[in-house]
């Protein structure tokens, strides 16, 4: 993928997206329901009723770029609804593309065990 590069703003639309969407609908959705520009550089995701697809949308200082992936096993790991919008890192986002839970806390810690 070419990357929006690091420290990027990364916004979740919970929920779920109507994939039928293109770029014009989606940075609709961006600005009305996330209340954010959608030409301000962050990027916006938009993911399925099934979990199975995602796409980010980016502006890239010239045009939109519209970034489209379909898991063939599995979902995207993604807030509730209620929760509204969701920030996550860019590194958080390379989890996310990827198809790994990004909400998981620390990883480098092994879980304690309990005697």
């Amino acid at each position: 993928m070419i990357a929006p590069g690091s420290g990027v703003r990364v916004y979740l639309a919970c929920g779920v997206t109507d994939m039928r969407k293109g770029v014009s609908g989606l940075a609709a959705l961006a600005q009305e329901v996330l209340r954010q520009d959608p030409c301000s550089g962050a990027v916006f995701a938009f993911r399925s009723r099934c979990g199975d697809r995602i796409k980010l949308l980016f502006w890239d200082g010239q045009g939109f770029c519209l970034y489209y992936k379909i898991l063939q096993r599995g979902r995207f790991p993604w807030p509730s609804p209620a929760d509204g919008t969701a920030r996550l890192t860019s590194a958080q986002l390379a989890m996310l593309w990827e198809g790994i839970d990004w909400r998981r806390p620390a990883w480098s810690s092994p879980p304690s065990r309990v005697a």
